[in-house]
Parts: C-alpha cells; structure tokens; sequence
C-alpha cells in the first residue's frame, strides 16, 4: 500500500516527529444561573448603558432619512402629476365628445373609401362621392374620437383640434402644394 507523504519524508529523515502536543485542561463550567454569585443569592445583571452615538452615526442617519424623505417627496409629485395629466386627458375627451354630440356626417350608405395616413398606417374612412369631394377641398374633415372617424365640416374640425390637437386626423388645404404627384381624389 502507499504511505502518506508524511510516512515518507519521516522515513527519509527530511522531516521530524513532531511530539504531539499536550491538550489544556477544560475549566469548570460556569454556573447553571449566571445571574447567581457564589453564595447562591441572585445577583442583579449589570443594566448596559446605552453608549452615547457616534457624530458619523448621527450624521449617516440623517442622511439616510433625507434621503427616504427626498424619494417619498419625489413619488408623491410624480404620482399628483400623472394623475392630473390623466384628469386634463378626460377633461378634454369629453368636451371632444359634447363638441361632436349629433355632428358626424357618416352615412351607413357611403361606399366610396378615403384612404389617409394616421399613425404609421394607412386608413379610410367611407364617405359619398359629394363628401369625397368636398374633403379634398378642406370642405369636411375628419376626426378621431373613441378610435373611430368621423366626418365633419371644417369649423368643427378646428374646434375639434383647438380642445385635443391629436383629434385632427386630415383637413385638407386645397392651395397646399401636392406632396406627390397622386391627386387627392384619387379612389383606390
């Protein structure tokens, strides 16, 4: 069988016997109850006195109440401000809705499409050839509200985007210069 390393280096006399050390004799163990002295009569413990703070413990408390202070300050003013972004918002959707109440121009038997851009997408709204005409003269208009287009004539339109500026979704100007050579009239 192999020897341990220690066997070797013993055997080849590069190392000593180490003679083993003498182990400490274990004290008595303490008393059952600490709080009695020899005599067997209970014994007071010592109250510690509370040590005084340090000047950096006081000032890193500090700091760190300010701190949490700052942070409780800064979520209440963001949350007062989100919620009067959202009361304005509603504000202004339902004065969009009393401005629009009984003045869309849709009719349920308009077939011709009028395709605009809103968003990033291409959209249409269906309207008569007489309406088709008229909104490509700036005549109408069209107006979002509750993700539906509505057609309307131009005064409201403007009233429209004068409450909610995003509500606007195409008035044409006839005098603008086209954009490309696709007239506005054009049916696709």
């Amino acid at each position: 069988m192999s020897e341990s390393l220690r066997d070797q280096l013993l055997k080849s006399g590069l190392a000593k016997q180490l003679k083993p050390e003498a182990k400490p004799v274990p004290k008595a163990p303490p008393p059952k109850h600490h709080h009695q002295a020899k005599h067997g009569r209970p014994q007071q413990p010592h109250p510690q006195q509370p040590r005084p703070p340090k000047k950096d413990d006081v000032d890193l408390a500090r700091a760190y109440a300010m701190r949490a202070k700052a942070e409780r300050d800064e979520h209440e003013r963001a949350q007062r401000e989100a919620e009067r972004i959202a009361r304005e918002k509603k504000e202004r959707k339902a004065k969009l809705t009393a401005l629009l109440n009984g003045k869309p121009l849709n009719h349920a038997e308009a077939d011709v499409p009028r395709h605009f851009p809103h968003g990033n997408k291409i959209r249409r709204v269906y309207c008569t050839k007489g309406q088709l005409e008229k909104l490509n003269k700036g005549e109408l208009a069209v107006v979002q509200l509750a993700g539906r287009y509505l057609l309307v004539d131009r005064d409201t339109a403007l009233q429209a985007q004068a409450i909610q500026a995003e509500s606007l979704v195409l008035l044409c100007d006839p005098n603008a210069p086209a954009d490309d050579d696709v007239p506005a009239d054009l049916v696709w």
